[in-house]
């Protein structure tokens, strides 16, 4: 059995629930963090066949267990799950190559569900288990700031960083417990823009945008480190900022001026809580760092809900919405009084990433969202390579490619388009080309490496995101 979740602090939960269930001796865990010899010796324990039982995180996915049986992940649209470097393969498509080749059973859970694995129950290779409706009902109540009365009652207080409503929900959970305070990103103001035209704020020197890494301080270029001496927009030449987003330390900040005596605890890099009590105190945290509670969050708030939504990438409503559940699913049920508060999201038109939140039904999202991919021939309903590199490497690969698969299929080539110093070119075929694709872009890689090309082009396929 090979057991994959995203990080080591799932590790830890996991590793003492199979300790309690199997007793000791009977599983090992493979993490980063263990160490060379621990790591090794976990690795060793399971090739001779001592343990057949593996835990960790996606390097856990090639763990030599014989005779598998089982073959199951924790929430794969986390991007922990990704391998950065060469070959780039994400633990969803290892562990599910080695559930074909073995037969082995195959296992996906998490609180959302992304495309891809609903592109795999649509097609009939997994088949889903969802909860019913009487179990939905009873999760945590979902709020959505700026719908109802909020407006009304509220005036511009329903538009606030901490809206009045948000404020309400939390000073009433107090009393019974602690209450989660996700935050999109991390810092005091990441992101500065201009007062006037709103045009984000650029360093003069290298153009990367400026933010405020704390209160009393100038603000720095989050690229090269420079603090410029006076701003000047460069659309309206105005010498005024105001912050875009708002990070988690200005968050505690704010928080510790709106409910005074309440301790405030923050979760985030660099420093990442395990757990907090179950005692009443405000914990900010950044998405993919909320710590455990026991007995649940009396309420969550989920503010900025914007930045979420509004990031330029194909995933942004299967991430955001992941993001929230995640955090939602930490909170108590209804019974207990738990209550989920949704801050900053747009309310001048329904938004299925918000209404998927509110009915805690991330399967229809993701059914949506998979209809809408295939309408436009876009991943995963869709073969994608990305090709990185010269202008002129890049053409001719793509060159080749499209002439290699003239008799095969036709070729769409988006792009290329400049990206820093290189450029980038998508080659899109439909998936039932996915193995003619890749077989040809192989052997064009060959003869080059072969030829020794000089230009150096980065070939990535099974592109999932074009953002």
């Amino acid at each position: 059995m090979v057991l994959v979740v995203p990080d080591h602090r799932d590790v830890a939960r996991v590793d003492a629930a199979l300790l309690a269930v199997l007793g000791k001796g009977r599983h090992v865990r493979l993490t980063a963090d263990q160490g060379p010899q621990a790591r090794y010796t976990a690795w060793l324990s399971v090739l001779r066949g001592h343990v057949s039982c593996v835990v960790g995180t996606r390097a856990a996915a090639y763990a030599p267990v014989a005779d598998l049986g089982l073959v199951a992940w924790w929430d794969d649209g986390d991007d922990l799950h990704a391998e950065p470097r060469a070959p780039y393969a994400h633990m969803r498509e290892v562990l599910r190559a080695r559930a074909e080749q073995t037969g082995a059973a195959l296992l996906v859970g998490g609180f959302a569900r992304s495309v891809a694995v609903e592109q795999w129950v649509v097609s009939g290779l997994v088949r889903e288990i969802v909860p019913e409706p009487a179990d939905r009902r009873r999760l945590a109540r979902v709020h959505v700031v700026g719908e109802g009365h909020d407006q009304e009652r509220d005036g511009p207080g329903a538009h606030a960083h901490l809206p009045s409503a948000a404020w309400r929900a939390a000073h009433a959970a107090l009393e019974s417990g602690p209450v989660l305070v996700q935050v999109p990103r991390r810092g005091y103001l990441p992101s500065l823009s201009c007062q006037e035209c709103r045009t984000p704020a650029r360093c003069p020197h290298c153009h990367g945008p400026l933010a405020l890494p704390g209160p009393n301080v100038p603000p720095e270029c989050r690229w090269c480190g420079r603090s410029p001496v006076a701003f000047t927009c460069v659309h309206c030449g105005s010498h005024r900022w105001r912050s875009s987003v708002v990070g988690a330390h200005r968050t505690a900040e704010e928080l510790g001026r709106a409910f005074p005596g309440v301790p405030i605890r923050t979760s985030g890099s660099p420093e990442v809580l395990e757990r907090v009590e179950n005692r009443p105190a405000l914990v900010i945290a950044t998405p993919g760092a909320e710590p455990y509670a026991e007995g649940g969050y009396a309420a969550t708030l989920l503010l900025d809900a914007w930045a979420n939504i509004d990031r330029p990438r194909l995933d942004a409503g299967e991430e955001a919405l992941r993001r929230w559940l995640t955090a939602a699913a930490l909170t108590r049920d209804a019974a207990a009084g738990g209550v989920v508060v949704l801050a900053g999201a747009p309310t001048h038109t329904p938004l299925p990433v918000v209404e998927a939140l509110i009915r805690w039904n991330p399967e229809w999202f993701a059914r949506r969202e998979l209809a809408e991919r295939e309408e436009l021939s876009l991943p995963p309903t869709v073969w994608m390579a990305r090709l990185s590199g010269s202008q002129a490497g890049v053409r001719a690969i793509a060159d080749e490619f499209v002439a290699d698969l003239r008799d095969v299929v036709e070729v769409d080539r988006l792009g290329p388009i400049p990206v820093g110093e290189e450029v980038h070119l998508l080659l899109r075929v439909p998936l039932a080309h996915a193995a003619a694709a890749t077989a040809a872009l192989a052997a064009i890689r060959r003869t080059r490496s072969a030829r020794k090309e000089r230009d150096q082009v980065a070939v990535r396929l099974g592109v999932t995101d074009v953002g």
